[in-house]
């Protein structure tokens, strides 16, 4: 009798009261970035167990922390992916909506490239360069302008006299935010006007730091990283925003350009010396665990070392690993499913 009382109240507090039973396959939402990653783990879950292999859909980081954070019961996600942190705003939404225990999975780190068609030339750029090349607005002797270039030859002598055309992530994606807060507004501090913006004030100074071109230099090219590889494929001119896991995966068909004159590699990445790297996430609703069948046996298979370890099928993937003292503290926190405390990002 008491195993029917938990079963029901487990229902219940899926809002589920009057079914018989809980939706049986586990739901994951979230970043393109992570979504290969996120694939992978669900077909060896599937093959490796006797549970239904989870439905992963790529909706974009911010896309899926929406759906994640809508509400608790079958008609939301279990599990949201994210190549970025959890943003105050998010968490403080989530909580409004009933979602009040959330748990943190860091599953490693991936770098941020510009890529072009293989066979295309290889650039190095710099931080400063890339954003004078795609922000909204530059300085031109000391004021704000519209961005007034058009070549890459305008924006540094130094660079080819090729047309920007740039294909990146949408807003909603997790890229585009890691990308203008690691690159973009890296190249903004460096520039004396926006340095002393970013002392006096700092909104001020994000507002232009983070802020892209929308007169056609840069494309918005949605969630779908398979489109930029075949638009850079088709335009040996332009370059395309990705993960590195992408490139690592496309490697015949795009290359990656250096940034600070550092590679976009693996080795590169993992050390740090890389620019523009940031470290990869999914969450876990700890109010569906034990009413969505196989929702723990998930996140212990990601936190494998045979998925994320040094040797996991996830490096063959692109994804480079914590360093094993950390990977061992996620693993215990994921498995004992201990809800964040841990600060989170800005709005």
């Amino acid at each position: 009798m008491k195993q029917i009382v938990a079963v029901f109240a487990g229902l219940a507090s899926l809002g589920l009261a009057g079914l018989a039973e809980a939706r049986d396959q586990i739901r994951i939402v979230g970043s393109s970035t992570v979504f290969p990653f996120s694939t992978a783990v669900a077909e060896t879950f599937g093959r490796s167990t006797d549970f239904k292999t989870p439905v992963v859909e790529s909706t974009g980081s911010g896309g899926g922390l929406k759906l994640f954070c809508s509400g608790v019961g079958v008609g939301t996600p279990d599990v949201t992916n994210s190549s970025r942190k959890i943003k105050e705003s998010e968490v403080e939404t989530c909580r409004s909506n009933g979602v009040t225990e959330i748990v943190e999975v860091k599953i490693g780190f991936d770098g941020i490239v510009l890529a072009n068609a293989k066979g295309g030339e290889r650039l190095d750029f710099t931080k400063e360069q890339i954003f004078r090349a795609l922000a909204k607005e530059v300085p031109v002797q000391g004021k704000l302008f519209a961005n007034p270039y058009t070549t890459w030859k305008d924006v540094d002598p130094s660079l080819p006299a090729a047309k920007i055309e740039v294909l990146g992530p949408p807003p909603t994606s997790g890229t585009r935010d890691a990308f203008v807060e690691l690159a973009m507004e890296g190249g903004a501090t460096g520039i004396p006007m926006l340095g002393k913006l970013r002392g006096e004030d700092k909104k001020a100074f994000k507002a232009v730091a983070h802020a892209i071109r929308e007169d056609g230099a840069y494309i918005e090219a949605g969630e779908n990283d398979n489109l930029i590889v075949q638009k850079l494929e088709a335009n040996p001119s332009a370059f395309g925003i990705f993960g590195f896991s992408f490139l690592d995966q496309n490697a015949d068909k795009v290359q990656g350009n250096k940034v600070g004159g550092v590679e976009p590699t693996f080795e590169n990445i993992a050390a740090g010396d890389y620019g523009i790297s940031r470290s990869l996430y999914f969450y876990v609703k700890k109010a569906h665990v034990g009413v969505v069948p196989g929702l723990q046996e998930f996140v212990d298979e990601f936190t494998s070392d045979r998925a994320t370890g040094d040797e996991g099928y996830l490096a063959d993937k692109g994804l480079i690993p914590l360093p094993e003292a950390e990977r061992a503290e996620v693993r215990n926190a994921a498995r004992g499913m201990t809800p964040m405390t841990a600060a989170v990002s800005a709005p």
